[in-house]
């Protein structure tokens, strides 16, 4: 691997991690807060910020927003992003992302008037009441990631943080940036901006209290429990398959397949290997079957010290 990995956590990441869940609708079905999150929060949110909302799609101009993110000198607490964004012409953005794989807004002022007052709105309305235990779980997340990355090589340090994700090099690429999410997990975030990608991964965090058997771990023994997930993973023991593979040994449609890999995948049972931001194919990850027996025991015997079957 010759691209450099790095872990990187500001609250200002975390922020656009909880608009991105908010916006991207298609997902509320999947993520763990579930719809009733985005429901309740949308009770809450004042007339105009809803109305604001309304049209923002996570496509090419969000793409560009979390690029912004990134390349802001001290992104740190999100009133000072929000402030950094406001000091630059257009101009200075144009010039700052000359550099990156990324589309131009063709109205630099619309975009610069819906995103100047959605975000700042977001973050009044809702993020700054964020429960601040889940910023610690995330600071901690990194600083524990951080510790353990000299402790393997990179592709290995990858799939153990993002609970089986393999990202191949590309031509352009010189640094992997992976930032832990709490809002839109299971779910990742995978951005391509040519010289670098960003994974913002779902970080397997649950607050939930500790007699209750944690999500991540939940979600892998119920992805077992089905008959053609289970023929997925014995297929994927022959080795690495593409979607359209996958399909044909299954029989089934490409909606129903995509919803068992779905499953597979959150539950850290399976890789998912990328190019830039296409996911090309998917390979078995032994290591979460392994670790269940432990986790349950951890569980069952009130053990301190839990394994999480999905960690590693």
């Amino acid at each position: 691997m010759a691209y450099q990995v790095e872990v990187r956590f500001a609250e200002v990441y975390e922020f656009l991690s909880s608009l991105h869940t908010f916006i991207c609708r298609p997902s509320h079905k999947k993520i763990d807060l579930t719809p009733a999150w985005a429901d309740a929060v949308g009770e809450t949110l004042s007339p105009e910020l809803k109305t604001g909302l309304a049209p923002l799609v996570i496509g090419a101009e969000w793409k560009l927003v979390y690029l912004l993110a990134f390349l802001c000198p001290n992104p740190g607490s999100v009133p000072s992003f929000l402030q950094w964004i406001k000091d630059q012409s257009n101009e200075d953005l144009r010039e700052l992302i000359s550099g990156y794989a990324v589309t131009m807004p063709e109205d630099w002022a619309f975009f610069r008037s819906v995103y100047l007052s959605v975000l700042p709105g977001w973050y009044e309305e809702y993020f700054q009441s964020v429960d601040p235990a889940v910023l610690a779980a995330l600071q901690q997340e990194t600083a524990v990631r951080l510790e353990e990355q000299p402790l393997w090589d990179a592709d290995e340090f990858v799939d153990r943080t993002t609970g089986g994700m393999r990202f191949r090099q590309t031509e352009a690429m010189e640094r992997l940036l992976l930032v832990p999410q709490y809002h839109f997990q299971p779910v990742n975030i995978v951005y391509d901006y040519g010289r670098f990608m960003i994974c913002h991964y779902s970080s397997r965090i649950d607050l939930a209290p500790g007699e209750v058997f944690p999500n991540p771990d939940l979600r892998l023994i119920r992805a077992l429990g089905e008959r053609s997930r289970l023929k997925i993973l014995r297929y994927l023991h022959e080795g690495p398959r593409t979607f359209i593979e996958i399909v044909r040994h299954l029989k089934l449609s490409k909606g129903i397949t995509h919803d068992h890999i779905f499953k597979l995948r959150s539950s850290g049972l399976i890789c998912a290997h990328f190019a830039g931001e296409t996911l090309v194919e998917y390979s078995l990850r032994s290591r979460s079957i392994m670790g269940l027996q432990q986790t349950l025991m951890s569980y069952i015997t009130g053990s301190s010290e839990m394994a999480v079957a999905t960690e590693s």
